[in-house]
């Protein structure tokens, strides 16, 4: 219960000293000999509420009036306490609190452990810091801001680290949350940066451990729950308890913005959690995680099945070449993109080498192995797909999960989660009753596939899902499967379009890169969509080549794909049209 020390003892005469004439307080009976200055009588008042329960200002828990309420014992307040309550709540600029004091802010299960007035250009990343995102001469630019840092603790096992930015002026009123990559245990500084110059008020987590590494969930369940999903929430929710407290306001509009984990993240969010933001960002979201985790198994022995079985990396763009040459014109313009690779029958066999093996060919072995990366992942027994496989123009990035070793980011999930034991063999996995077993532990944990987004689209979230076609890690298909599902579940485009769109980017690799066009502005879209009811038709988007852009194109909402108009130059997206 919400308790305010300076209620007076006689019903009905709270701060009946506010009433003031030529900047001093009348006294009456019911007044004390001294009263502190309107200002600091508003911040103290104001710190009472928010320190001792945040989520009187937050979307969590008991709304402010409802502890008002308890607090008068179930009658109405006196004037004179809703009079001051509107002061107090309707003056931001007075009642914003200075940077260091939120280093006293008490949140449930969480401890501030930094709140620093970080000077323009001043930043620095902590030393040996993970997802500092380059040298000290990324950050030279910032403005001056709040640099906040917190350990949650919402379980006996957790340690979640949060960051929280917030500009010393010019904030827009809005938050952006960033997610995280692979097994996440770091916090993007870099991403950081972007949002914070963008004008955001804008935070990060580590999702509750350090490294790149599974591990860390090896006798350790809370943990694991808090990758899950756990550490992302709270994280929204004590960083917008810090934004209100900060600047005496929630803010407007909350994002979401992530690729890879963090598309999983987003995906997570809009399902389990659909009030914790307004729009969110999905970028390759590796969401069927027990099953994308097993891809690292089904390709390693297929790589790994005998010693010619082996593509040397200095094959991969002889048979990217041939793939593009095979299905670059399907489309009808030669531009060295394939456009959609799901109607693409490139076979590698047509590099099958006529004798031995040559650095121009590929052996019977190596086309049985490029046979598999294009192939989805199957049930052995019930021949049921589990995941699809990579399309035609991904090569060229087929090295991260095609070495002589499979790729530690799913390896770690069979050593670590399902069967706890380090020393697990990737050469043993069962592809009928193991990827079962897993399914069955995770139960929807880690894995955001659910398809019922009714409850975050019908509050007016705004979804919008990007994957690019040449992803080397995470099958674009994946994207494609998860967005027929919502269809299905929801009752088709028609319910769903003007809230969920997914974007496929062709000759985009995973999350950036690729030959085709992959800088492109979703966070821009997604704030007309959300904040002006604009919905993105298309994106544009661009690729670079030594700092200059070289060619734009629009990205369309699937199924559409950008179409020429017949005339003008093929890299400009004025020419295109998505249909």
């Amino acid at each position: 219960m919400l308790q305010i020390s300076c209620v007076s003892r006689k019903r009905g005469t709270i701060f009946p000293s506010l009433q003031r004439r030529g900047g001093r307080a009348i006294k009456n009976r019911n007044t004390v000999r001294e009263r502190p200055p309107r200002l600091r009588l508003l911040r103290w008042l104001r710190s009472i509420l928010l320190m001792a329960q945040p989520p009187l200002l937050s979307e969590e828990g008991n709304t402010l009036g409802q502890s008002v309420h308890i607090f008068f014992g179930g009658h109405r307040p006196p004037l004179q306490f809703m009079v001051l309550a509107l002061f107090v709540f309707t003056a931001p600029s007075a009642l914003a609190a200075s940077c260091e004091s939120l280093a006293g802010l008490k949140l449930p299960d969480s401890t501030i452990t930094l709140a620093q007035t970080i000077a323009a250009g001043a930043f620095t990343p902590p030393a040996g810091a993970r997802g500092a995102g380059g040298p000290a001469a990324v950050f030279r630019d910032l403005p001056e801001f709040c640099r906040v840092a917190a350990t949650l603790r919402p379980s006996t096992d957790s340690d979640i680290k949060i960051e929280v930015w917030l500009l010393a002026s010019g904030w827009n009123g809005k938050f952006e949350a960033n997610g995280n990559g692979g097994w996440t245990g770091n916090i993007s500084y870099a991403a950081l940066a972007i949002a914070l110059r963008r004008g955001y008020a804008t935070a990060a987590t580590d999702t509750g451990h350090e490294g790149g590494s599974g591990s860390f969930a090896l006798g350790h369940p809370e943990k694991l729950i808090d990758f899950a999903y756990r550490a992302v929430h709270e994280m929204t929710v004590q960083s917008k308890a810090i934004i209100a407290a900060y600047y005496g306001n929630n803010p407007k509009f909350s994002y979401w913005n992530g690729c890879s984990s963090g598309g999983k993240q987003g995906l997570k969010e809009a399902q389990r959690f659909p009030e914790d933001y307004d729009g969110i960002i999905a970028g390759a979201p590796a969401n069927y995680w027990t099953h994308l985790t097993s891809a690292a198994a089904w390709i390693g022995q297929a790589v790994n099945k005998t010693e010619s079985s082996y593509i040397p990396p200095t094959k991969y763009s002889l048979i990217h070449d041939a793939a593009v040459q095979a299905c670059d014109s399907q489309d009808g313009l030669k531009d060295g993109l394939i456009s959609n690779p799901m109607s693409c029958k490139f076979d590698p066999k047509v590099l099958e080498c006529k004798d031995g093996d040559a650095a121009t060919c590929l052996t019977s072995a190596q086309v049985e192995t490029a046979r598999v990366m294009y192939s989805p992942i199957l049930n052995r027994r019930t021949k049921e797909p589990l995941l699809p496989g990579f399309e035609p123009g991904s090569e060229t990035g087929w090295g991260i999960v095609a070495g002589h070793q499979p790729t530690s980011l799913g390896i770690d999930h069979w050593k670590y989660v399902v069967f706890k034991d380090p020393n697990w063999d990737y050469k043993t996995l069962n592809f009928d009753s193991d990827i079962a077993l897993a399914d069955k532990q995770d139960n929807g944990s880690i894995n955001a596939i659910d398809p019922n987004l009714k409850p975050f689209l019908s509050r007016g979230g705004k979804l919008l899902q990007y994957h690019g076609w040449s992803d080397q890690l995470i099958p674009p298909q994946s994207s494609v499967n998860y967005y027929k599902s919502v269809l299905d579940a929801l009752g088709g485009a028609g319910k769903v379009r003007d809230s969920y769109r997914l974007f496929m980017a062709p000759g985009v690799a995973h999350c950036a890169g690729g030959d085709g066009p992959s800088n492109f502005d979703m966070l821009t879209a997604l704030e007309q969509w959300v904040e002006n009811g604009k919905a993105p038709d298309q994106i544009t988007a661009s690729h670079v080549t030594n700092g200059k852009v070289d060619r734009t194109r629009p990205l369309c909402p699937y199924p559409q794909a950008a179409t020429y108009k017949g005339t003008g130059s093929i890299d400009d997206a004025a020419n295109f049209v998505c249909k």
